[in-house]
């Protein structure tokens, strides 16, 4: 009867260790370059839908977007960015028959309920009448 024995755990060898590294140490874990938000644009545009709540006329919600899009209605599409991608496509195919803008808003749908001054949670959304807002003229990109 032979037994042999075998050890899993295989250190590289001596002259392989990391350069300005002592031979022991763990590695350093590698740092990702942060996805940078431009704060001022997202501030500009969460004041525009602030004043275009107030003066404006919108439409918030999944079916009524679509709806205003095949009547012709909507000026301005805004998708939030955590919109699933079947939905998101399909908004910017009946946008784009409608020949309305589609602005992509960076952030999730939390944030864009938020900015448009509600307590829940808004995916999508249909500018009618932009008010006293330039949100329209500008076309946020």
């Amino acid at each position: 009867l032979t037994i042999f024995s075998c050890d899993h755990r295989r250190q590289p060898p001596p002259s392989a260790h990391r350069p300005n590294q002592p031979p022991n140490s763990p590695p350093k874990s590698v740092k990702m370059a942060p996805v940078k938000k431009n704060k001022k644009d997202q501030n500009s545009i969460n004041s525009k839908l602030a004043l275009v709540i107030k003066s404006g006329k919108v439409i918030l919600g999944y079916k009524s977007t679509l709806k205003s899009l095949r009547t012709g209605k909507a000026k301005l599409i805004l998708i939030a960015g955590n919109t699933p991608p079947l939905r998101k496509s399909e908004l910017e195919y009946y946008a784009m028959l409608a020949k309305t803008p589609v602005h992509h808003f960076s952030g999730t749908n939390i944030e864009m309920g938020t900015a448009c001054g509600k307590l829940f949670r808004c995916g999508t959304m249909a500018i009618l009448d932009a008010g006293d807002s330039d949100i329209l003229s500008d076309q946020v990109a």
